[in-house]
This record gives C-alpha cells, structure tokens and sequence, in this order.
C-alpha cells in the first residue's frame, strides 16, 4: 500500500472526536434533554488518563462511564473532559483526554462512534501498516451495546437505571468510501 503522508484516516478520526467534544459540550452547558445519555469507553491504561487507583486497579485496560442522571462538573476542553461520577457512593473525578476515548454512544438516538484503541500508536512509520484495522466507524442504527467484559463493563450508572438491552447495529466503515489503488 502507498504510503498516506497525509493521513487522512487521522482527520477523520479528529473530525469525528470532535462530534463527541461538542455533544460533551451541549451537555455541559444544557444538561442531557429527554431520554439522551452517553457511554464512553476509554483506555484506563494510557497515562494521560487520571482516574482514581482504585478504579485503575479494577479497569486496568479499559473502562465505560455512563453519563446520564448522576454526573456532577463536567468541564470540557479542546482535548479533554473532566467529570465527577458516584462509585460506591463516593464521588470521584475523572480526567479523560479524548484520544484515549475508545468508543461513545448515544443509545437514545441509535448513535454511536467507534476509534482506534491506540495500540498500534508506535506503528506510524511502518511502511507495510495495516490503516484498515484502525478505522473510524460511525453507526447509525442502534449500537452494539453488548453486556461488558469484567473490566469493560459499565462503571458508573445511577441507581434505579434499566440496563441497556443488548442490540446489534450497522457499522459503516469509513474505508469503504477509499478510492482503491
């Protein structure tokens, strides 16, 4: 594959990262109308994540909060959010910078967006890399909401909250609009 210098699957992955910034954003400033809600998973493992020890003990790779009822302070920057979330009671802030968000979700609209988990972020001078495996996918249907991993599962969701029903979605994946060489 030809080298892309441009990287346009990185400015994909920026615009897209930008949708969640904004819809963190509106939150923010307005609250979450109706029955919206966000899940964010993100990668508890890079080091620009603050999260309490304890909570990096239980999710030592990845992590899903839930915005929805209980969330307290959220802030919101151009390259990160702060949140206050209840865990066991406690009330614990967290630091997400956006890069390290692995995938966000509003099940209300059947909305959902899915990044690079980051993995392969010391690969970008390979000349043989794969930029398929790395793809940003938007869903526009219900998203692939599916019971969580023991430590992916969701980790803050107010009490009395029904849990989301395990739904499968159409993915699209931005490659397929790649012109082919």
């Amino acid at each position: 594959m030809a080298k892309d210098w441009l990287r346009y699957d990185q400015m994909v992955e920026d615009a897209l990262r930008g949708v969640v910034r904004r819809a963190l954003t509106e939150a923010a400033v307005s609250g979450l109308p109706g029955d919206h809600h966000f899940y964010v998973t993100f990668r508890t493992d890079n080091p620009t994540v603050r999260i309490p020890q304890h909570l990096k003990a239980q999710y030592p790779r990845e992590m899903t909060i839930v915005l929805q009822h209980q969330f307290w302070g959220l802030e919101v920057t151009d390259d990160s959010f702060t949140v206050t979330l209840s865990f066991g009671g406690k009330h614990e802030p967290l630091f997400i910078p956006y890069d390290t968000i692995v995938s966000f979700a509003d099940p209300s609209v059947k909305f959902a967006l899915q990044f690079d988990s980051g993995e392969n972020a010391g690969d970008d001078d390979s000349e043989n890399e794969d930029l398929e495996s790395h793809e940003p996918t938007l869903a526009l249907t219900k998203p692939d909401i599916r019971p969580a991993l023991p430590d992916q599962r969701p980790a803050a969701k107010a009490d009395g909250d029904a849990e989301a029903a395990p739904a499968t979605g159409t993915v699209v994946a931005l490659d397929a609009f790649r012109k082919k060489q």
